[in-house]
């Protein structure tokens, strides 16, 4: 393996501090985006969209909890599935525990269309205890722009309610949603990375083809199940 070079530590100080600096740049060029995300415009989430979950149908209005935002993650499970994606699996591994969200007047749920005795299952073998809703048999996925003709998709989605009514003012997708998990994060920051031919990586360090290392989290250190969802969409 061709490892990175060995330097001493004021040489190894000192390329941290050009990197740093990168860093700031790139922090303080996120902060600018979150600043213009804050000042979008939103719209307004019309039509009948009852949602089943744990306590029976939910209104889109209900799924908020009583707060004032609610992010909801689109998880690509469709009625009958034989295997969830890997990806949106991951994705809610990353995700912590909701009552630092609580804090600031914001919920978090899932929604899928698969039914709700296909999703109960699945979030227990998965030791979840998010709010997961089920939007099967409504145009919630299609509305939201997560399901089409051309199949199922996955993202994230942020509403605001002014008393009963929604209003959507954000969406994200692909790498928009990649870069909210800290597996991805925290691999960005390895000298092996994510270990995929995509990445800018100095020869001879270990690369294989994206999304094929990723399982769900029962399933590593066995072969890729048949019928495994790829996550080509995150590219």
């Amino acid at each position: 393996m061709n490892l990175p070079p060995v330097v001493s530590r004021s040489e190894w100080e000192a390329a941290r501090e050009r990197l740093l600096a990168r860093e700031k740049e790139a922090t303080r060029a996120h902060d600018a985006l979150a600043a213009e995300r804050r000042t979008m415009p939103m719209t307004r989430v019309d039509g009948d969209h009852v949602l089943e979950g744990p306590d029976g149908p939910a209104r889109l209005v209900d799924v908020f909890d009583g707060r004032r935002q609610l992010i909801v993650y689109h998880f690509m499970l469709a009625p009958g599935e034989s295997h969830p994606c890997e990806g949106c699996a991951m994705f809610v591994d990353n995700l912590g525990h909701p009552v630092h969200l609580h804090a600031r007047d914001t919920s978090l749920a899932l929604v899928s269309r698969a039914p709700l005795a296909e999703i109960i299952s699945f979030r227990q073998r998965m030791g979840w205890t998010l709010p997961w809703y089920s939007s099967y048999g409504t145009d919630f996925n299609t509305d939201l722009g997560v399901s089409s003709a051309a199949g199922e998709s996955f993202g994230l989605s942020v509403f605001l309610r002014d008393a009963d009514v929604v209003y959507r003012t954000y969406f994200t997708t692909a790498r928009g949603v990649e870069a909210l998990g800290s597996n991805w994060t925290l691999l960005d920051l390895t000298p092996l990375g994510r270990q995929e031919t995509w990445e800018d990586t100095p020869d001879g360090r270990p690369q294989g083809e994206p999304y094929d290392w990723w399982r769900l989290h029962d399933e590593y250190g066995a072969q890729a199940p048949a019928g495994a969802q790829g996550a080509a969409g995150w590219r």
